[in-house]
């Protein structure tokens, strides 16, 4: 199913935040002077993507369903929704109408990568719109996806109860920054990443560096699983196991709204 959502997203008021090294004295300044601005815009978000519901889903019960949200890799971006369903959860629902979970797939445009304010405009419209259990959503995702899925899961820990990195890579200084501002959420997500031994694409030292910095930030459930002789294909393996689904689903966040 193809749906299309528009987000407006307001923005007022934006301030510029300082960091204060701990034991550094501060000093007044005499040569500068303390200046703001305040910006308003307007912009509207656009983003295709596949809905599945698993069979038995009904909007009038009151039962709630656990969510996946897949992330593709670069050679799915563009205008061609179903390219997206070349991998992963969107690939394997084609032939699993019992597949126990809503699967959430949006497509990126071409020239762009994952971008965290869409994606979080996405999981909102279809929180709304859906009978998703908020406290079971799960985050996945390959090559490109790999890395969309270290960079939200990270930032935004609090919303998943899983994440299942494969292939890609992040950036540190957001494990960093959310262990100590999202230390609770941080510490209990579930992380399993999933890199090939051989890739020549992404080297598996992206994935063992995301794992090492989650391990120094305190998250008590992170391992990483290497294909020894996989390249950089290392998700078909992935997405056919049936140990990831039912890893997804003992985790849950008990305080999601």
């Amino acid at each position: 199913m193809k749906k299309t959502i528009q987000l407006l997203l307001m923005f007022g008021g934006l301030t510029l935040a300082a960091f204060e090294a701990v034991g550094q004295e501060i000093h007044t300044p005499t040569n500068q002077t303390v200046k703001s601005f305040e910006l308003r815009a307007v912009k509207t978000i656009r983003a295709d993507y596949l809905l599945f519901l698993p069979k038995g889903y009904d909007a009038k019960a009151t039962k709630r369903w656990p969510m996946i949200l897949f992330l593709h890799g670069a050679g799915e971006r563009g205008t061609n929704i179903w390219k997206v369903a070349i991998h992963g959860p969107p690939k394997i629902v084609k032939d699993k109408p019992d597949f126990p979970f809503i699967v959430v797939s949006p497509q990126c445009p071409d020239g762009e990568h994952w971008s965290n304010e869409v994606l979080l405009g996405l999981l909102e419209e279809v929180t709304a719109k859906y009978s998703v259990d908020k406290g079971r959503i799960y985050l996945t995702g390959l090559s490109m996806g790999g890395y969309g899925t270290w960079t939200l899961g990270a930032a935004h820990p609090e919303l998943f109860g899983a994440i299942a990195p494969i292939c890609g890579g992040g950036e540190t200084i957001t494990v960093l920054l959310s262990g100590r501002t999202k230390k609770q959420a941080l510490h209990s997500l579930g992380v399993w990443a999933f890199h090939g031994g051989k890739d020549s694409v992404v080297p598996l030292a992206e994935s063992e560096r995301m794992v090492e910095a989650m391990k120094k930030a305190g998250c008590q459930d992170v391992k990483l699983t290497v294909y020894p002789e996989a390249n950089h294909d290392s998700w078909t393996e992935t997405y056919n196991n049936p140990e990831l689904y039912d890893w997804f689903l003992k985790h849950e966040r008990t305080n999601a709204k």
